[in-house]
């Protein structure tokens, strides 16, 4: 990735190491007057995508005060995309309490309506009939067990292809992409799967979050209760959307533990 960019651009970078925790990996990089920065690559999508998705994305929220990294360089490679993006302050969060969730709250506020002058940023598909592009594959659940295959049907029946609206979508909103430095959210990183729709998408993920990551009863507490204010058309379908993301992706990377385990979560809210 760096001999791409470096043919491409011109950037001569030197690799530092991956960056700690995810499942997919980044690593930093530093330019030659000393300056750290984040590298990532996003397979599957062209340039021109890339620039009215994620770049686009995250210039509108910028531009509003959102803590979101900037693309410093973005280029071509194969059929993915290499980025170089802004290295945030902060580091992750250890514990997710009612005080990280208003200020996630907050945040995402400021995500809505953040795309009403950016028509060309991409609809964030739920993928509840056809699978995704490597998550949210159906055919895992409908082979695994019957609990999975029955699951899978209840997912399938639901006919709806994506949320509409104007809001910025992250769609990987939870606390292991979120860095804060003395109980400030200092940033909020990997949107390189933002779209655009409903921002409330966004609170069903973090959600599913504070299941794997350390949280406090009180703060699962309270985003319940969110939760149960939003309407049908917008919770059943986005529920339906991260029960098949995390089951699908625990049986092909995790224990039947964390099927199962899984598997409750994602019948508490399904109809």
């Amino acid at each position: 990735m760096l001999a791409a960019l470096y043919n491409e651009s011109g950037a001569l970078l030197e690799i530092e190491g991956p960056c700690p925790g995810g499942q997919v990996g980044a690593a930093y990089v530093r330019w030659s007057d000393g300056r750290r920065s984040v590298l990532k690559w996003r397979p599957n999508v062209s340039l021109a995508a890339f620039n009215v998705g994620p770049v686009a994305i995250v210039d509108a929220l910028r531009s509003i005060g959102y803590p979101a990294p900037a693309f410093e360089l973005a280029v071509q490679l194969g059929d993915a995309v290499v980025a170089v993006q802004e290295l945030m302050p902060g580091a992750k969060i250890d514990r997710f309490d009612t005080s990280f969730l208003d200020q996630a709250l907050v945040l995402n506020r400021l995500q809505g309506r953040a795309l009403a002058d950016h028509p060309d940023a991409p609809v964030a598909p739920l993928y509840l009939r056809a699978d995704g592009p490597g998550f949210c594959l159906h055919e895992p659940l409908r082979q695994f067990n019957q609990r999975t295959a029955a699951l899978e049907r209840r997912i399938s029946a639901l006919d709806v292809e994506h949320l509409s609206g104007d809001d910025a979508m992250h769609l990987d909103f939870h606390p292991g992409n979120m860095l804060a430095f003395d109980g400030t959210i200092t940033g909020v990183i990997d949107w390189d799967g933002g779209g655009r729709g409903d921002r409330r998408f966004d609170l069903v993920v973090l959600r599913f979050g504070l299941e794997s990551e350390p949280s406090t009863p009180e703060a699962i507490a309270r985003l319940d209760a969110m939760l149960d204010t939003f309407p049908d058309d917008v919770l059943v379908p986005v529920w339906a959307h991260m029960s098949l993301r995390m089951i699908d992706w625990a049986i092909r990377h995790f224990t039947s533990a964390d099927v199962e385990k899984w598997v409750d979560v994602a019948e508490q809210r399904l109809p």
